[in-house]
Parts: structure tokens; C-alpha cells; sequence
């Protein structure tokens, strides 16, 4: 990587390429061979975060098309395609997503396709896979696998290490099992099981610097806060429904409505009627907003037809007038949400 920019030194230029939004890499790539190999180049992204100039994004599948992520950029209000993921199991779903050291993790689950003749599951329903993609190669690799096979389960982040927790096994069996992965060395280890299971799936959100686990079902919350001495389990009875960690609080659809969740108590925030017939969307928090992304719209008495949709519905919570308001609606994906994080570039 040499000659960048005519007369200027390698590390000017590269600061200089370092300030240019993610979405116009691909474009970048065509202009000489030393600007191709540099926007792949690890010390590109070094370089992006030391002039302050990363991005966030929120990455979605949904169950069309099969296995197809994309990523929302909310600076531009833009969706980027990402490649295929190449697993061998069709419409994988129930698996769990996070982001850690600057790629995007798809972890565990299983097949979500039907016999069209039968109308039965198609496929695996458990796998330890685990696929990361880097937007430096922009390709998908595997990973090592997990130690237990899962679908439903809970997955975060936590201290720059993937928790997994939970959720079902093949043959459909419920377990309490938990791992905890480190992205730079590529392993897998196991760490205390939760106290207890559900026959449901689970979910997981860090607040406060500690993981909590939820069955759908249940008023228990289970949480870890130091590996060694695991899991306690809090009767917090917390509202059931789609969740989103806003600037480190918790807010819950509930009834149509959004609430800001404390530890024992809950606090109506804004309505959201206008997603009484959808479901199967995303909700995700990033900086000061609140994403509803895709989904299915229902039935009801004025429309027989179920629409699958693509649409993205954005509230921000700074403002002094909460008004929902839409953006880029995705370009690829539509209908009901089986994955969605963020990612920083």
C-alpha cells in the first residue's frame, strides 16, 4: 500500500480516506490498486477510530429472501446488501446476533423452512454454527463452533465477550447451559447454567454492566454480573414484548405502547397504536432513537390481507414532542425480522 494520494505522504492519505463514509468503499476500490488494498486494510479501520470517524449501523435479516442480511446507515438513510450468508441450512432463524471487535456474529439456530407438502419443519432445528462476517474482506467465515447445539436462546455482549444462555436444543429440549466466547481467540468456554428453564424462547439485554436473561412467560429475571459467582434470579415481573436499550435504559412495547422499564417499576413514555396490527418486526435502540423495523401487518375487520413489510418506523427520544416518523424502508428484506444488531464500521 504505497502512493495513495500524489504528494502526499501514506499516513496523510490514509486519514484523508479514513474520513469517507463506509458505503462508498466498494466505489473507492476502482479508483487504483493501493486505494483497493487500503479500504480492506485493518489499519484503515485502526485509523477510523482514531480520527473519530466510525459509523454505526444497524444490520437485519428477515425471512425474505433466505439468509440475506442488510445494513441500515442512518447518516445517509441508505441500505447497503451485504453477500449472502453461506450456511447449507435454509432460512436459518432463531439464532442469536451480536457485534464484537468490529464484525457481525450470526450464532446457533436453526432452519426455518417448511415442507410445502407436509407443511412440517424442514431441516435442522438446533446448530452450534457460528458465521462472522467482516466488512474489512467484506466475506463471511465460520467460526468455532459452540459447544451446545441451540435455537431461542439469549445472546450479548458483555466486557468485549459474546454470552450465549439458554433456549432449546435438538429434539426441541429446553436446557440451562450457558457459554462465553472470545472473538480474538476464537474459543468457547462454559460458564455456570442459568437456574432455571421455560418451555419458550429466551432473550438477553446488558444493563448496568451485567446480562439479563428473560423467558417469555415468566416474571423471573435471571442476572449476571460476575462469571464466577453466576446467575441470581430477580422476581422483577417486567413487561412482556419487544425491548430496546436506549442510552443504557430499557424500553418495552407493550399494548401498543412504549414504556421506559426501571427495575421494579415501569413509566409510559409515547403510543405506538400504529403498530397494533404489525408484528414480527425488530426493535432496536441506537444513539437517541427507537428503530421498529419490517414485520408483518395483520388482520382486522377493514383489511383481510396480511402484507408482509420492509418499512422502518424511527422515535427519538431527545425530542421534546415524541412523533414517530419513517425512514428508508429496506431495499432487499421484508417481512417478519429474524436478526437485528448494531455495528460499528
Amino acid at each position: 500500500m504505497s502512493g495513495l494520494i500524489e504528494g502526499l505522504p501514506d499516513a496523510v492519505a490514509l486519514r484523508c480516506l479514513a474520513r469517507v463514509p463506509f458505503h462508498l468503499h466498494p466505489t473507492l476500490k476502482f479508483v487504483s490498486r493501493s486505494w483497493r488494498e487500503a479500504i480492506r486494510s485493518a489499519e484503515l479501520f485502526r485509523v477510523r477510530r482514531e480520527v473519530n470517524a466510525t459509523e454505526d449501523f444497524i444490520c437485519v435479516c428477515a425471512y425474505d429472501p433466505d439468509n440475506l442480511w442488510q445494513l441500515y446507515d442512518p447518516q445517509h438513510d441508505l441500505w447497503i446488501t451485504l453477500p449472502v450468508l453461506p450456511s447449507s441450512i435454509r432460512h436459518l432463524a432463531h439464532f442469536g446476533v451480536v457485534s464484537a471487535a468490529g464484525k457481525l456474529f450470526v450464532l446457533g439456530g436453526g432452519s426455518d423452512a417448511v415442507d410445502p407438502l407436509t407443511g412440517d419443519q424442514d431441516g435442522c432445528f438446533a446448530t452450534n454454527e457460528v458465521w462472522s462476517y467482516d466488512p474489512l474482506t467484506r466475506e463471511w467465515s465460520l467460526r468455532a463452533s459452540m459447544i451446545v447445539p441451540r435455537a431461542m436462546f439469549a445472546c450479548c455482549m458483555l466486557d468485549e465477550k459474546i454470552i450465549v444462555a439458554g433456549g432449546f436444543t435438538n429434539c426441541r429440549k429446553s436446557i440451562t447451559k450457558a457459554e462465553i466466547y472470545d472473538p480474538e481467540k476464537d474459543t468457547w468456554l462454559s460458564i455456570p447454567d442459568l437456574h432455571q428453564s421455560h418451555n419458550s424462547a429466551c432473550s438477553g439485554v446488558v444493563i448496568d454492566g451485567k446480562v439479563h436473561i428473560l423467558h417469555k412467560g415468566l416474571s423471573t429475571v435471571q442476572v449476571l454480573e460476575n462469571i464466577k459467582q453466576g446467575w441470581t434470579v430477580h422476581d422483577f415481573s417486567w413487561l412482556q414484548g419487544p425491548m430496546a436499550v436506549v442510552k443504557g435504559k430499557l424500553y418495552i412495547m407493550s399494548h401498543s405502547q412504549i414504556f421506559k422499564q426501571e427495575r421494579y417499576s415501569n413509566k409510559l413514555i409515547v403510543s405506538a397504536y400504529e403498530f397494533r396490527r404489525r408484528i414480527g418486526y425488530a426493535m432496536i435502540g441506537l444513539g437517541d432513537d427507537i428503530y421498529v423495523i419490517g414485520g408483518v401487518i395483520g388482520l382486522d375487520r377493514m383489511n383481510c390481507e396480511i402484507k408482509v413489510t420492509s418499512d422502518v418506523d424511527v422515535l427519538t427520544l431527545g425530542n421534546e414532542r415524541l412523533v414517530w416518523r419513517g425512514v428508508a424502508p429496506m431495499t432487499r428484506c421484508k417481512g417478519t425480522v429474524l436478526g437485528c444488531t448494531h455495528l460499528r464500521i
